[in-house]
C-alpha cells in the first residue's frame, strides 16, 4: 500500500485553516516513511490562487512524494448543506486536482437530489483525465453498505468511487470486514482509517441518518477497543489493496514536533499491521 498523510492532522477544528505549516508537514511526511500527502481545502483548494497550488505541489513533489487526493471545498469536509454545491459546479475543483497533479477528488452528497449532478460532474471530471469518490460517511448518501452500492450503480460512471472508511461504517452499524470489502473492491478508490470507540455516553457525537445521534470516543489509531484494525488489515490483504491507504485522524496537533511523533507512530503501526 501507498502511505498517505492528511493534512487533517494538523487541522484547526474549523477545518479551513492548518496549525502547522504546509511545508513543514510534507516534511514531516516524507522523513517518516509516506509516499504521499493527501489535500484539503485547509491547506490549499478553490480559494487558492493557481501560482500558489503550482508552488505546494513543488513543495511535495520536491520531497518525493505526490497528491493521493484533494478535497478542494471546505464545505465538503464540513459535510454542511453547501458540501454537495461543488457538484454543480465542478471545474473550479478540476482545476485545483489538475495544478497539484492529482487526479482524485473527494465530493460530497447529502441527499438523492445530489445524484444528477454528481453524475454529469463525473462526466465533466471523465473529460480531463480525474476521479471522483465519495467517503463512507454520516448523514450523506454513502452512510450504509446496500446504500453505497446502489448509489454507485445509480450514478454510474467509472470514474466515481469510493473512499472506505470503516469508523463511519461502524458508527452507522454496518460491517467493514473482509465481506464488505470484496463487496466495495471494484469501487475503491481510497482508504481512510479513523479509530473510534462506541459508548453510548461518549464525550463526542455525530449524528446519522439510519441511527440518530451516535457517541464515541476518539482513540489513537493503534489503541484496541475501537475499530478492529486486525479485521480491517485482513480485508486489505484479502482484496489485494495497493493503493493509498491514508491516516485521516483529526488530531488538532498544533506543533511539527507533535505532528512528527504522530505521523512517525501511524506509520510504523500500518507499516507492521499490513502484513
Amino acid at each position: 500500500m501507498q502511505l498517505s498523510l492528511s493534512v487533517r492532522i494538523v487541522e484547526a477544528a474549523c477545518k479551513t485553516r492548518l496549525q502547522v505549516v504546509f511545508e513543514e508537514l510534507v516534511g514531516i511526511a516524507a522523513d517518516t516513511g509516506y509516499q504521499a500527502v493527501c489535500m484539503r481545502a485547509s491547506a490549499g483548494g478553490v480559494q487558492t490562487p493557481n501560482e500558489e497550488l503550482r508552488r505546494m505541489r513543488e513543495v511535495v513533489e520536491s520531497r518525493g512524494l505526490h497528491v493521493a487526493m484533494v478535497t478542494a471545498d471546505s464545505n465538503v469536509p464540513l459535510n454542511n448543506a453547501d458540501g454537495p454545491n461543488s457538484l454543480r459546479k465542478i471545474g473550479p475543483s478540476l482545476d485545483v486536482a489538475e495544478e497539484l497533479g492529482c487526479d482524485l477528488i473527494r465530493v460530497c452528497l447529502k441527499s438523492d437530489d445530489d445524484l444528477p449532478h454528481v453524475r454529469e460532474a463525473a462526466k465533466q471530471a471523465a473529460d480531463r483525465g480525474i476521479r471522483l469518490a465519495h467517503q463512507c460517511h454520516t448523514t450523506s448518501v454513502f452512510e450504509t453498505v446496500d446504500q453505497i452500492l446502489a448509489n454507485l450503480e445509480t450514478i454510474g460512471q467509472p470514474n466515481f468511487g469510493l473512499i472506505y472508511e470503516p469508523a463511519n461504517l461502524m458508527l452507522c452499524g454496518e460491517p467493514y470486514d473482509v465481506t464488505t470489502l470484496r463487496r466495495l473492491a471494484p469501487h475503491l478508490m481510497n482508504v481512510y482509517i479513523q479509530n473510534h470507540r462506541l459508548d453510548p455516553n461518549g464525550p463526542a457525537s455525530l449524528p446519522t441518518y439510519c441511527r440518530g445521534d451516535v457517541h464515541f470516543h476518539h482513540l489513537p489509531i493503534w489503541e484496541t477497543g475501537g475499530v478492529d484494525t486486525a479485521t480491517v488489515f485482513a480485508g486489505l490483504r484479502d482484496i489485494g489493496w495497493a493503493g493509498h491507504f491514508t491516516i485521516h485522524q483529526a488530531e488538532g496537533i498544533e506543533t511539527a514536533e507533535d505532528a512528527r511523533a504522530y505521523a512517525r507512530r501511524c506509520a510504523e503501526f500500518v507499516r507492521a499491521s499490513e502484513g
